[in-house]
């Protein structure tokens, strides 16, 4: 089995795995969230004086995971393209799906070429995020 991939350009993991293992030409990503590289901070997150969030913003997390996915993709030798398959998890299916599902399209607008997708709603993520995606890609033998 091959060693766990990090990149440094995606945030750092919430638990003690890798953000992605590579095992003959599939790649797996653990789970990714929209947190920023940089500072830990989860854009579209609004919160109380005490910490807690008061709201957030599922289109600005949508589109920090994928810029998260595409960070550990590169790291690893991969394209956005060779995404074959996606796991989505919701925090809030009914409030957030249609806007995710919009920004999805921007991404993949050719939905025959669009990597497979499962979508859940789920009660919570580990750190107060609206949105993760866990991730399968296929790449070529030379990759």
């Amino acid at each position: 089995m091959s060693e766990g991939i990090h990149a440094s350009a995606a945030p750092a993991p919430v638990g003690a795995y890798p953000h992605a293992r590579r095992v003959g030409n599939l790649l797996f990503l653990s789970g990714i969230g929209p947190r920023d590289p940089a500072s830990n901070a989860i854009p579209g997150n609004d919160y109380f004086a005490d910490g807690r969030v008061r709201g957030y913003d599922i289109q600005a997390q949508t589109r920090a995971v994928f810029a998260n996915v595409r960070a550990v993709l590169e790291a690893s030798g991969a394209r956005w393209e060779d995404l074959v398959d996606v796991t989505v998890y919701l925090t809030d299916m009914s409030r957030d799906f249609a806007a995710y599902n919009h920004i999805w399209a921007e991404f993949f607008p050719d939905p025959a070429r669009a990597p497979c997708r499962t979508t859940l709603g789920i009660t919570a993520l580990p750190t107060p995020i609206a949105i993760e995606l866990k991730c399968v890609a296929a790449l070529s033998e030379d990759a």
